[in-house]
């Protein structure tokens, strides 16, 4: 394979498929190693988005409940059908853990669907949720229901804080201009290095991260 960092003088990037047609996604890197970080809080009734394969890798026999949420019916993972946004048909002081990676961008009211979170945990309970910063159009959401937001840490504090207050809420962000150039350009993960994933620029956000936790009554 042809070294892709040799031209990047043109108008088509190598992939548009955020690399995972030549690997695995640059973004998943900080993503798994967030929830691998925070495995501990995957524990007891798990909620995530669409499949529990991430509930399944990092939460392992800790999870006694896993339940995944799909918007409309017809997903044969989804144990619940219900809207994120308005919180109609998801249960509230249910979960103790609620797993959200790569999710609110296709949400337009995404404020909505953080206090759906919120009132979905029990007390102390916690959201382990991710967002893109510096990220192309996913053009498959983009086409179905809509691709609308990219996040910074600070945009990520402001919605997240107001939803938890009295609880906790922890950001971070990862991401350097050497890994938002190859993440645009749609490079998969083998074609960087751990050191160049691992350096942080605060300048330049690939994936923020957001540890939300609900007060205890």
């Amino acid at each position: 394979m042809s070294d892709p960092w040799a031209n990047l003088r043109k108008l088509q990037p190598v992939s548009r498929l955020f690399g995972s047609d030549r690997g695995t996604p640059i973004d998943r890197y900080y993503i798994e190693q967030f929830l691998h970080a925070n495995s501990e809080l995957i524990r007891g009734r798990v909620l995530e988005i669409g499949d529990p394969g991430y509930t399944r890798q990092f939460g392992g026999d800790r999870v006694t409940q896993s339940d995944v949420l799909h918007a409309v019916a017809g997903n044969r993972k989804a144990t619940i059908v219900g809207d994120l946004a308005t919180g109609e048909g998801i249960p509230t002081d249910a979960f103790d853990c609620i797993i959200l990676t790569q999710v609110l961008p296709f949400l337009f009211d995404v404020a909505g669907a953080v206090r759906t979170c919120h009132a979905a945990l029990k007390p102390g309970g916690t959201v382990l949720a991710t967002v893109p910063g510096i990220s192309q159009i996913s053009r498959y959401d983009m086409d179905r229901w809509g691709d609308f937001w990219r996040f910074t840490s600070l945009s990520a504090r402001k919605l997240f804080e107001p939803a938890f207050s009295g609880g906790d809420v922890q950001i971070e962000s990862f991401g350097n201009v050497l890994i938002a150039t190859a993440f645009l350009q749609g490079m998969a993960m083998h074609e960087v290095t751990t050191e160049e994933l691992d350096h942080r620029d605060a300048d330049y956000e690939v994936i923020v991260t957001i540890k939300a936790t609900k007060r205890q009554t």
